[in-house]
C-alpha cells in the first residue's frame, strides 16, 4: 500500500460516492441498455446457481366453443418453462502506486487522481459490457455476455440458448433474414423490404418491434433510403440524448459495437439484461499488494443478458 494512508481514506470517500451512480451511468450511455432500462429489464438478480427466465411456451389447450351442458376441458395445460443462462463476470481493478503518492502529494491533488482512475475504470467496464451486448457467447473463451448473436442468431434453427435445443423447439426461434440466402443484395433500396418483412412476423396484436440497432452499412443503408423524403416527413428522434430514424413503431439507432452487415429488431419487453445485486458495477475495498508498492481496487461485474421470447426478436444480416 502507498505510504500515506490519506490515499485509502480519499479512495474509499471518492469511490462512496461513486459506487451508487457507477451502474447507472454505464445503463445510460448505451441506447440497448437504456431501454431495457426504461421496460424493466435491467434490474438486478438476487442469485441462485443459474439465471432463470419463465418462458410462455404454448397456448392453455383447455380453449373450446362449446353448447349448453357440454363438458369443457379440464385437461392440466402444460403451457410454461424455464430458460437458463450462466452468470458471467468481469473485473477491472484500480491501481495506484507509491510513485502516484510522491507525484500527487497534497489532498487535492490525490482525490483528482482517485477520481479519474475511477471513471476511467467505469469508462473501461462501459466499453467492455457495450461491446459484448453483441457477443455469440464465444467471445474470451465462453466466459463474457451471450449477446444478441446469441438470443438473437443469424441461423435460429440451430444450437441451445438458455439450456433449450432450438433445433428441437420452434417457439424458441428468432425471425431472420439472410440477403444472401434470398439472394438479394443488400443496400440503401432493399433493406426497408427487409424490414418491413421481419416487423410483420414479429408483430403479435400490440407486442411489436420497439428498438432496431444496426451497424455501420445497414444502418447507413436504412439512413439513405430516408433522405429523399426527409423534407416532408420529421424522421429523426432524440431518446435520451441518442438520436434515430422512427420506423413503424420503433426507433432505428446505430451502434458502432454492433457488426457492420446486422440489424436487430428487438422487442425489449423480452430482452433483459441481468446483473447480480451484489456485483453490479461495484468496487470493493482496496487490497494491497504483497510484493509491490501499490495498492489495487477491484472493480467487478456479474451477469448476463437473458430472453424470454424469442419469436418477437429479428436479425437481418448476410
Amino acid at each position: 500500500m502507498p505510504a500515506n494512508s490519506t490515499y485509502s481514506e480519499i479512495l474509499s470517500t471518492t469511490i462512496a460516492n461513486y459506487r451508487d451512480k457507477m451502474a447507472d451511468n454505464v445503463l445510460e450511455n448505451n441506447v440497448l441498455l437504456k431501454f431495457l432500462k426504461e421496460d424493466g429489464n435491467a434490474d438486478p438478480a438476487a442469485g441462485g446457481a443459474e439465471l432463470l427466465e419463465n418462458l410462455m411456451y404454448a397456448e392453455n389447450a383447455t380453449f373450446l366453443w362449446y353448447s349448453g351442458a357440454e363438458t369443457l376441458s379440464v385437461e392440466h395445460a402444460d403451457t410454461l418453462t424455464s430458460a437458463n443462462f450462466a452468470w458471467r463476470q468481469a473485473n477491472c481493478n484500480i491501481v495506484l502506486t507509491g510513485l502516484d503518492e510522491m507525484q500527487n502529494a497534497s489532498d487535492e491533488r490525490k482525490h483528482n487522481l482517485i477520481k479519474a482512475r475511477i471513471q476511467v475504470g467505469e469508462a473501461t467496464m462501459s466499453n467492455g459490457i457495450s461491446e459484448a451486448l453483441y457477443y455469440a457467447n464465444t467471445e474470451q473463451g465462453g466466459k463474457a455476455i451471450g449477446g444478441l448473436q446469441h438470443l438473437v442468431a443469424d441461423n435460429p434453427a440451430s444450437g441451445t440458448v438458455g439450456g433449450i435445443s432450438r433445433g428441437d423447439y420452434t417457439f424458441w426461434r428468432n425471425q431472420f433474414y439472410d440477403f444472401s440466402t434470398e439472394v438479394v443484395t443488400a443496400s440503401a433500396t432493399t433493406i426497408t423490404h427487409a424490414m418491413n418483412l421481419m416487423y410483420m412476423r414479429t408483430e403479435r396484436g400490440t407486442e411489436k418491434v420497439n428498438l432496431i440497432v444496426a451497424g455501420e452499412t445497414y444502418f447507413s443503408f436504412y439512413e439513405e433510403s430516408l433522405q429523399a423524403q426527409q423534407r416532408f416527413t420529421g424522421v429523426e428522434k432524440a431518446v435520451g440524448g441518442f438520436t434515430g430514424y422512427k420506423y413503424k413503431q420503433a426507433t432505428v439507432f446505430y451502434d458502432p459495437h454492433c457488426s457492420s452487415t446486422r440489424m436487430y429488431g428487438l422487442n425489449t419487453k423480452f430482452i433483459h439484461f441481468r446483473p447480480h445485486k451484489d456485483r453490479n458495477f461495484v468496487v470493493l475495498k482496496d487490497k494491497v499488494a504483497v510484493n509491490q508498492d501499490a495498492s489495487v481496487t477491484p472493480l467487478f461485474w456479474g451477469g448476463n443478458m437473458t430472453l424470454s421470447n424469442a419469436n418477437r426478436q429479428f436479425v437481418i444480416c448476410a
